[in-house]
């Protein structure tokens, strides 16, 4: 009887903490900002993706759309194409110009990023999208990027991402999409020092390549020579031979 008790304890124990651990996954489903390789630098150039998940089990996800704050002084922002989005950058004229690391005056600056779906394009109930932009120059008076973000749904449902999360880490129910800056590099290159530095390593790569192709060539070259020599030394050393059979008959 005792057996019986205790293999029924366990296994409500184990479907309890199997919905806890399903419904902590649904609730922690959300709109995030998140980075490929190294951080940002503060004052440098990005790139961020934002990784957009569904929560409805019927609707599917039609419109997704990024607020950049104004005071970031963003000038500039290009979006990677995503097939069935169409994306749109808009930019607003600022009430002040902001100067970014560089002494550069920003009067006009990107405030909002909006990718919407095309017919017979969505977000499945059970599916996510990756949204990815690049830009800057990044503000290098913060140490995190906040992007507030609103999804909309068929039907017009809306879900909006824009809670701040506290100084305690706690996470509000719909924490605003977030991006952590890195300090600001020496030299101010940002990503083009980075997109600088693959360019190089490409043409490295591609003059080794070259001599390496090079050098097999010329192997080959000095096989052939090789070979053509060892075949005269063949011939040499049979015509001797052969002039003594005929001597000796």
């Amino acid at each position: 009887m005792s057996h019986h008790v205790f293999r029924r304890a366990g296994v409500l124990a184990a479907v309890t903490v199997a919905t806890g651990l399903l419904g902590a996954g649904v609730a922690s489903a959300h709109v995030t900002a998140n980075v490929y390789g190294e951080q940002p630098a503060k004052g440098g150039y990005g790139t961020i993706f934002f990784r957009v998940p569904n929560e409805d089990a019927k609707l599917g996800t039609i419109k997704v759309e990024i607020d950049v704050k104004p005071e970031y002084g963003i000038g500039n922002i290009r979006t990677k194409p995503v097939p069935g989005w169409t994306a749109e950058v808009s930019k607003s004229t600022l009430p002040q110009p902001v100067t970014t690391a560089s002494g550069t005056k920003i009067t006009e600056a990107v405030t909002k990023v909006v990718w919407t779906a095309q017919a017979g394009t969505k977000i499945g109930a059970t599916e996510f999208q990756e949204f990815q932009v690049s830009g800057g120059p990044l503000p290098a008076n913060v140490d995190q990027l906040e992007f507030p973000a609103i999804q909309t749904y068929e039907g017009g449902k809306v879900v909006e991402w824009n809670q701040p999360t506290p100084p305690s880490g706690e996470e509000p129910e719909h924490p605003a999409p977030t991006v952590k800056l890195a300090a600001a590099e020496s030299g101010g290159h940002g990503a083009h020092a980075q997109a600088t530095s693959a360019s190089e390593s490409t043409e490295a790569a591609a003059a080794s390549d070259n001599t390496a192709r090079w050098l097999g060539g010329a192997g080959l070259v000095v096989g052939a020579l090789g070979l053509g020599v060892g075949a005269g030394a063949v011939l040499r050393s049979r015509r001797p031979a052969a002039g003594k059979t005929e001597g000796s008959k």
